[in-house]
C-alpha cells in the first residue's frame, strides 16, 4: 500500500511539472508577436487535420518554420508553423497585402475541394487559439446552382490589458472573395488588417471565454439533471441492497446459526452456505484474471490522478496537449501499481510462473493499443494528416515504455512476490468441485453482463454526450467537478450492482463468481462502446475512412480501459463481500 501511495505521489508531481501552465507574456508597444498557423481540415471531421500549408496559402519569404512542440502537442496532432503575418503589439494595420499568389489548376482544385468540405483553419497568437473558415458556399435559390468562394481578406481584432494580450478574434470580409467554382482563376491577392483595442478583462481570466459554453444556463441545468439522475440511481440501488439483500442475509445468518446451535448438521444445506467448500475455489486462467485486475487498478489510479490535476485547474481550455501529456506520464509512472496488484492476486491464486504474469501485465493494455495505433497511424500517413505521429515521437513513446513502464511493472511484481500478504479464506475448499445445477438462460454470463452494465451506464449517459462533443467535436468541456462526481457515482454503482448479482449467483448454488464478477463489473465499457455507434451515426456529421477509423479505434481503447477498470472494481467489491458473508457463519 505504501509503495502504491509513493507511485501515485511521484506520478502526480512529475505530471504537474510537465503540464504546468504558461507564464504571462508581457509585450512592449511595437513588439513583434508571432502568429502561428496550426492546421486545416473539414469542420465535421475534427481528427482529419492537415498542415496549414498543404493548401496554397502565402508562405513567409524565408520559408515556413515549425515551432518546437512537446509530446502532448504532437500526440494531439498540432503542427504549429510560422506565417507571413506581421503583427506588432498595439499597432493597427489597415488592408496590408500579404502576397499575390499565382494558382495552378491543381491548386485551385485543392481550394475548391476544401471549400466544398467546409474547411476551417486554426491559428495561435500569444498562445490564444483562433479559428476561421477558408471560404463559403452560396446557392442560387432559383437555379439550385452552387458557387464557391475563397476568402482573401481576414481582419484580426485583438484585445489587450496593459502589456498583455487578452483576446483575439478573426473575421472574413464577405465582399472580398474570389470565386473558384471554375478553374479560370489565375492569381489571388491575400490581405489582412489588425485592430487593437483595450479591455478590462485581466490576464487570469482571458481563457474564460472558451469555457462559457459549458456554463450556459441550459447546459448547467442538463448537467445538474445528470447529477440528480445519477444520485437517484445510487439511492435506489443502495436502498435495494439495504432493504432486500441485507434483510435476506440477516435471515440467512439467523437460519444457519440456529441450525448450528440445534445440531442439525445432518439436514441438507441449501442456498449460498451450501457452497462454502467451493466458493473460494480458484477460477481458470488465474494468470489472465490477475493481470486484468492489476491493469484495471492502474487505470483507476490514472483516472483519479487526472481528476486531481483537473480539479486544481491544470487543464484550462486549449492548453495544447496538456491532458495527453499527463495521461502518458501518469500511465508510465503508475505501472508499478498494475504489477503489484496483479502479483498479489496471482500469489493469492497460488501462481508460480511470475515471469509470465509480469509479461502479461505489461502487454495486456499496451498490446491492443499498439495494434490499433499501427493501423490508425498507417491510415493517417496515407491521408498525409497531422494525426500521423512522426518517427521520432514513436521512438520516444517506445523508449518511455521500455525504460520506465516495463521496469516499474517488474518492480511491482517483485514487491508482490516478496510481500507477506496472504489470502486466508474463511472456509476450506474441498478437493472436488460441486456440480452447478441447471440454471435458466438469464442466469448465464451474457444476460447478467447486460443487466450489470445498464445501471452504471444510465448514471453517466447524459454526460457522455458532452464528453464526446468535446473530444470528437468543437465544444469545450471544463466542468470537471461534475464529471468527477459522476465518475465516483459510476464506481459506486458498479460495485453495488456487482455485489448484488454475485449474491444472486451464489444463492442459486453457482460458485463460479470470480470471472463473472469481473465481466459484470466491466460490462459498462461495452455499453459505452455501443453509445459510440449511436453518437457517430445519429448525433454527428462525421464521415470518411480516416475519421471513422480514428473514432471507433481510439474509442475502443478507452472502452477497453473502462472495461478493465470497472471489472477490477466489481471483482474487488465482490471478493470483499463474499469473504464477509462466509466469515460470519461457521463453516466446516
Amino acid at each position: 500500500m505504501r509503495r502504491g501511495c509513493y507511485s501515485l505521489v511521484a506520478a502526480l508531481a512529475l505530471a504537474a511539472c510537465l503540464v504546468g501552465g504558461t507564464q504571462a507574456a508581457s509585450h512592449k508597444a511595437g513588439e513583434d508577436i508571432a502568429l502561428y498557423a496550426n492546421k486545416v481540415g473539414p469542420f465535421q471531421n475534427p481528427t482529419e487535420t492537415y498542415r496549414f500549408f498543404s493548401l496554397p496559402f502565402c508562405e513567409p519569404k524565408d520559408g515556413a518554420k515549425d515551432k518546437l512542440e512537446d509530446l502532448g502537442e504532437v500526440l494531439e496532432g498540432d503542427r504549429l508553423v510560422s506565417t507571413p503575418y506581421s503583427i506588432k503589439f498595439m499597432n493597427d494595420v489597415v488592408n496590408a497585402e500579404l502576397c499575390t499568389k499565382s494558382l495552378k489548376p491543381s491548386e485551385i482544385k485543392l481550394l475548391l475541394d476544401a471549400v466544398k468540405a467546409d474547411y476551417y483553419f486554426q491559428m495561435y497568437f500569444d498562445d490564444l487559439p483562433v479559428w476561421g473558415f477558408i471560404g463559403k458556399i452560396e446557392k442560387n435559390v432559383k437555379t439550385g446552382v452552387h458557387k464557391y468562394y475563397l476568402f482573401t481578406h481576414f481582419h484580426f481584432e485583438i484585445s489587450y490589458n496593459g502589456d498583455k494580450v487578452i483576446e483575439i478574434n478573426v473575421s472574413s470580409d464577405p465582399m472580398r472573395t474570389e470565386e473558384i467554382t471554375d478553374a479560370n482563376l489565375k492569381s489571388v491577392t491575400f490581405s489582412y488588417s489588425v485592430k487593437f483595442k483595450p479591455t478590462t478583462i485581466t490576464y487570469d481570466h482571458r481563457m474564460d471565454r472558451y469555457a462559457k459554453y459549458s456554463f450556459l444556463p441550459q447546459h448547467m441545468e442538463i448537467h445538474w439533471f445528470s447529477i440528480i439522475n445519477s444520485c437517484v440511481t445510487v439511492l435506489l440501488l443502495t436502498g435495494f441492497l439495504a432493504t432486500i439483500l441485507l434483510r435476506v442475509l440477516k435471515n440467512d445468518f439467523l437460519k444457519y446459526t440456529k441450525d448450528d446451535e440445534m445440531g442439525q448438521q445432518e439436514q441438507e444445506e441449501t442456498g449460498w452456505k451450501y457452497l462454502h467448500g467451493d466458493v473460494f475455489r480458484f477460477p481458470r486462467s488465474t494468470n489472465l484474471l490477475s493481470a486484468m485486475v492489476g491493469v484495471g487498478a492502474q487505470m483507476l489510479s490514472v483516472a483519479l490522478l487526472v481528476f486531481v490535476m483537473a480539479l486544481v485547474g491544470m487543464f484550462y481550455p486549449y492548453n495544447r496537449g496538456a491532458l495527453l501529456s499527463a495521461l502518458v506520464v501518469i500511465y508510465a509512472l503508475t505501472a508499478s501499481i498494475s504489477g503489484y496488484v496483479s502479483g498479489l492476486h496471482y500469489k493469492m491464486f497460488g501462481g508460480t510462473d511470475w515471469g509470465s504474469n509480469v509479461l502479461l501485465v505489461s502487454v495486456l493494455f499496451c498490446g491492443p493499443v499498439l495494434a490499433i495505433f499501427a493501423y490508425l497511424n498507417t491510415v493517417a500517413i496515407f491521408y498525409r494528416s497531422t494525426a500521423a505521429l512522426p518517427f521520432g515521437t514513436i521512438v520516444i513513446v517506445c523508449l518511455l515504455w521500455a525504460l520506465v513502464t516495463f521496469p516499474l511493472t517488474v518492480a511491482g511484481g517483485i514487491a508482490a512476490k516478496n510481500s507477506k500478504t496472504e489470502f486466508n479464506a474463511p472456509c476450506r475448499t474441498t478437493k472436488l468441485p460441486r456440480d452447478v445445477p441447471p440454471l435458466p438462460w438469464y442466469r448465464s454470463t451474457v444476460p447478467q453482463m447486460m443487466m450489470a452494465g445498464f445501471l452504471p451506464f444510465s448514471a453517466i449517459y447524459i454526460e457522455l454526450y458532452y464528453i464526446f462533443a468535446s473530444i470528437w467535436g468543437h465544444k469545450v468541456y471544463t466542468i470537471y467537478s461534475i464529471l468527477f462526481i459522476v465518475f465516483i457515482i459510476l464506481v459506486i454503482v458498479t460495485a453495488f450492482i456487482t455485489i448484488a448479482l454475485t449474491y444472486f449467483q451464489l444463492a442459486v448454488e453457482d460458485h463460479r463468481w470470480w470471472w463473472r464478477s469481473f465481466l459484470c463489473g466491466g460490462s459498462t465499457g461495452l455499453f459505452v462502446y455501443g453509445y459510440c455507434f449511436y453518437y457517430y451515426f445519429i448525433r454527428s456529421d462525421m464521415s470518411g475512412l480516416m475519421q471513422t477509423s480514428f473514432f471507433f479505434g481510439y474509442n475502443a481503447v478507452v472502452c477497453y480501459a473502462f472495461f478493465l477498470m470497472l471489472g477490477s472494481v466489481g471483482m474487488s467489491a465482490s471478493l470483499a463481500f463474499v469473504r464477509h458473508i462466509y466469515r460470519a457463519i461457521k463453516c466446516e
